[in-house]
């Protein structure tokens, strides 16, 4: 080769060479939004996110090398929503992770192109998320937890474990939209095993101080609802002061005192939930991915609080107990 030539071929890939590393290095650096219904100084929070940042990485996806990942935690609080799923979508981001149903109406409402995954949506249907569950057809889809049918078992096990029950409080957060058909199917199932359930409608730790003054339960349903799970050791000390056998939709109650938790490992939730993250940063569509449900429940028994209530525990429930905490 002549030296001209040479010269002239090696300027060229000089000049592009700048170019094609900014080009290859803005699609490697993605940006993801999450919106977790937790706090940030609660262990269950950082624990959950924790999980979805293991889950990516293990993907390939290293925060700060190749995705940049954006976390807001108690984004479910009222006062916070609107305004962070606003600023969130208007943002541009890549990719946001939705945690719970109210974050994810909220997200939806404000962009129906930004790809959301979510995770903690017991209805997508209901909630008006999705078309479909195997195709959900719009710019949203992910994981739920709880497939309806299975939150009959919450009243099944309490009953069980508690029989002489025969009022039950369910404590709600009606602006969740997953709270009507939870308690609809918690109705409906205490009508067929003698049982009256009614709503314990809370917005925050007021409502579930004066909840426990006025309704006259004999046991408690608590759904999976971040305004439960951020009051829980205030739900679980009342819970044990007015002697109400209780049962929790996450183990995380149980293990910090609640009697009885019945639900999916929600870390384990968390990190499948990068598997779909991973598939549309690689260019899958949101609406081609089926939305997942459960298929493994773990029933967690704390010992100590059934003692305190006085309660026997039946051989029949100790026996498919997953884990039981003395």
């Amino acid at each position: 080769m002549m030296r001209r030539e040479f010269i002239t071929l090696l300027g060229g890939a000089v000049a592009a060479w700048p170019l094609a590393a900014r080009a290859q290095q803005a699609a490697r650096m993605r940006r993801v939004e999450v919106l977790e219904g937790y706090g940030g100084t609660d262990p269950e929070g950082q624990g959950r996110v924790g999980a979805f940042r293991d889950g990516l990485k293990a993907l390939g996806w290293i925060d700060g090398r190749n995705v940049s990942l954006g976390v807001h935690f108690s984004a479910s609080m009222p006062d916070r929503l609107e305004t962070l799923a606003t600023e969130t979508m208007d943002g541009a981001p890549d990719l946001v992770l939705a945690t719970t149903t109210p974050i994810a109406v909220a997200l939806l409402r404000r962009s129906t192109s930004i790809p959301v995954v979510f995770v903690n949506v017991s209805d997508p249907i209901g909630a008006g998320l999705v078309a479909s569950l195997s195709a959900p057809g719009g710019n949203i889809t992910g994981f739920s937890n709880f497939e309806a049918s299975l939150v009959e078992k919450w009243l099944d096990v309490l009953k069980e474990f508690a029989p002489h029950v025969e009022r039950v409080g369910v404590i709600l957060n009606p602006q969740n939209a997953a709270s009507a058909m939870f308690l609809r199917r918690i109705q409906v199932k205490g009508s067929t095993l003698g049982v009256e359930v009614s709503s314990i409608e809370v917005r925050s730790a007021l409502d579930i101080e004066h909840s426990f003054e006025t309704k006259k339960n004999e046991g408690l349903i608590v759904l999976p609802e971040p305004v439960a799970g951020n009051n829980r050791t205030l739900i679980i000390e009342l819970a044990a002061k007015h002697k109400l056998p209780a049962i929790y939709p996450f183990n995380f109650f149980a293990k910090e005192g609640g009697l009885l938790s019945y639900g999916v490992d929600q870390k384990d939730l968390y990190a499948k939930a990068a598997s779909y993250v991973d598939r549309i940063l690689k260019g899958e569509k949101p609406g081609n991915l089926p939305v997942q449900f459960p298929t493994k429940f773990s029933l967690v028994i704390n010992l100590k609080t059934a003692k305190a209530l006085g309660l026997e525990i039946p051989h029949s429930v100790l026996a498919r107990a997953d884990e039981v905490i003395e």
